[in-house]
């Protein structure tokens, strides 16, 4: 029997998962348009975004799920003409992966729980560095500015 709790969690999860799809397909974005300097960092990034991707898909399918698929492309939330706009674009998908992952630790507990707010710190750490300045509160702050923000995950939007 599936409870509340397991459906609320399993929401969560599928919502982290979807941020971490949009997230893969920014990244690729930041990292054609990235100065030569920071290359790397997006690199890394990218694949820090594979792996919580990858890990998502296994856990919805422990909670007895099906993983959400990737769009076949996303809006991004303005344009991105250089390396600039990947800077500020890198420090927005952070910003809104932040906020799902508070969602994913509200929703779970222990392990997973941990394993959540990891994952929100490692954005919050990841924005800050893209935008050369923080938030008080990581994963919250954003949604006063964008409410809209925990519906799809990211900004960058599937198209539709």
């Amino acid at each position: 029997m599936t409870t509340t709790t397991d459906q609320s969690l399993l929401a969560a999860v599928q919502a982290a998962l979807r941020a971490e799809h949009a997230a893969v397909y920014g990244y690729g974005v930041v990292g054609g348009r990235i100065r030569e300097g920071r290359r790397d960092e997006a690199k890394a990034a990218y694949d820090a975004h594979r792996a919580r991707r990858d890990a998502l898909r296994r856990t919805v399918r422990d909670l007895g799920g099906d993983p959400e698929e990737s769009a076949g492309a996303y809006a991004l939330p303005f344009p991105v003409p250089d390396s600039a706009a990947a800077a500020r674009l890198a420090a927005d998908i952070e910003d809104k992966v932040a906020g799902v992952y508070s969602d994913l630790v509200r929703a779970s507990e222990g392990a997973r729980r941990r394993e959540a707010a990891d994952a929100l710190r490692e954005a919050a750490v990841r924005a800050v560095r893209w935008r050369g300045s923080s938030v008080a509160f990581p994963g919250l702050t954003e949604r006063a500015a964008a409410p809209s923000a925990s519906a799809s995950g990211s900004t960058v939007t599937p198209r539709t």
